[in-house]
């Protein structure tokens, strides 16, 4: 478990990504129904809200950067999106058009009442991954959703061509990726996390089928 000694304050994510002060005010406002709505359903490891800015607003704030150019709008698709980590604070945060897809009809339930107070740019699909119809979309992002070799064949389903994957991952992530190429054909990058010392962020472009 990733442990630290001082919790990273709003200020400290804005100086780190950029957000201006409006910004921070809709990821303020996701956090506060986050830990109200965390009372009644399970939306996130209840430890990880000592550290909420850090674990999962900069750890999902981090792909920012990482958007591929090229897009005036890019169609964003967020495969498992449980309270929104990742998608929903890049809507927030970068004007794109998210679609956030989430099977469990109460975290849904969730998604949309923080679109609805916050005003991003995002919808909900209620829908298992591999039964929603390809969303084609330019960048998928993926949290927690399921291990790499599973999750490329939620991707390649959703991803445009020519498209971008962004998907974080723990310390297993060059593990994952070994095992992921023996069915899967890719270009892929690693990259260490800014929020968490032991994960990863892995940039995938190019994919197909063995």
């Amino acid at each position: 478990m990733f442990h630290v000694k001082h919790p990273l304050a709003p200020e400290q994510v804005a100086a780190l990504t950029g957000a201006d002060a409006a910004a921070l005010a809709r990821l303020s406002l996701y956090l506060e129904l986050l830990e109200k709505w965390q009372r009644r359903i399970n939306l996130v490891a209840a430890s990880t809200l000592a550290d909420p800015w850090r674990r999962h607003m900069l750890d999902s704030a981090q792909l920012l950067p990482m958007l591929p150019a090229g897009y005036d709008v890019p169609h964003i698709a967020d495969l498992g999106s449980g309270a929104g980590f990742p998608g929903l604070v890049l809507a927030l945060m970068s004007g794109g058009t998210i679609t956030l897809v989430e099977s469990d009809s109460r975290k849904c339930a969730f998604l949309r009442e923080v679109i609805r107070m916050t005003g991003a740019s995002a919808r909900v699909e209620t829908a298992r991954i591999e039964a929603l119809p390809p969303l084609a979309a330019d960048v998928v992002t993926a949290r927690a959703c399921a291990p790499l070799p599973r999750l490329l064949g939620y991707v390649h389903r959703h991803l445009a061509p020519g498209g971008t994957a962004l998907l974080l991952k723990g310390r297993g992530a060059a593990a994952e990726l070994t095992q992921a190429g023996k069915t899967w054909m890719m270009s892929a990058s690693l990259m260490p996390s800014q929020s968490d010392p032991s994960g990863h962020v892995i940039k995938i472009t190019a994919i197909r089928p063995r």
